[in-house]
């Protein structure tokens, strides 16, 4: 990827449930890890980076069940590990009804985004996500003339992504290959 302006401030903003449905649909290998930092430092091409931010549903356990306890235990190591990269993570909830589904995530990042915007806080965001509910908010961006860029996947591209961001990299296993720890 080619360097861009380095005093162009970037924002760096993960939908971590979206971002880690796709992921696994690439074939991603078990035992292996992503280097989050690694692809955020890649898809900010070298521009200043002032914000990375997860957001993700929260897991409970419900049940007390032994897979239940194993499940929480390593999402909090798994954020915890995020945080002390220097991430922030912003944590929603996850309803067990007739399907398991997260709450609040959406909303967290959307208003992340406008008060950035808003604030002036980024030149750019990079939205890692494939979730058209965010469009509303891309559009308040574009309207604070604000720079948004996508990161989706191939396989399975957001065609309302494609539509709103100013640019897109949908990323292929062969790519994800490059964060693999």
């Amino acid at each position: 990827m080619a360097e861009k302006n380095r005093s162009e401030k970037v924002a760096v903003y993960i939908d971590g449930g979206n971002f880690y449905r796709r992921l696994k649909e690439t074939n991603f290998p078990r035992g292996k890890a992503f280097d989050y930092s690694k692809f955020a430092e890649y898809v900010t091409a070298g521009r200043t980076l002032i914000s990375k931010r997860y957001y993700v549903g929260i897991v409970r356990n419900i049940d007390g069940a032994p897979k239940s306890q194993a499940m929480v235990r390593s999402q909090q190591k798994f954020l915890s590990e995020l945080e002390n990269t220097g991430f922030v993570v912003k944590r929603g909830r996850i309803v067990y009804d007739h399907a398991i589904r997260e709450k609040g995530v959406d909303v967290k990042l959307a208003t992340d985004l406008l008060v950035g915007a808003f604030d002036d806080w980024y030149d750019t965001a990079i939205i890692v996500s494939s979730d058209t509910d965010l469009t509303p908010a891309i559009e308040y961006l574009k309207f604070k003339k604000k720079r948004i860029e996508h990161v989706g996947f191939s396989h399975k591209p957001s065609l309302g992504m494609l539509k709103y961001a100013d640019s897109s990299i949908l990323l292929r296993s062969e790519d994800v290959q490059m964060f693999l720890v």
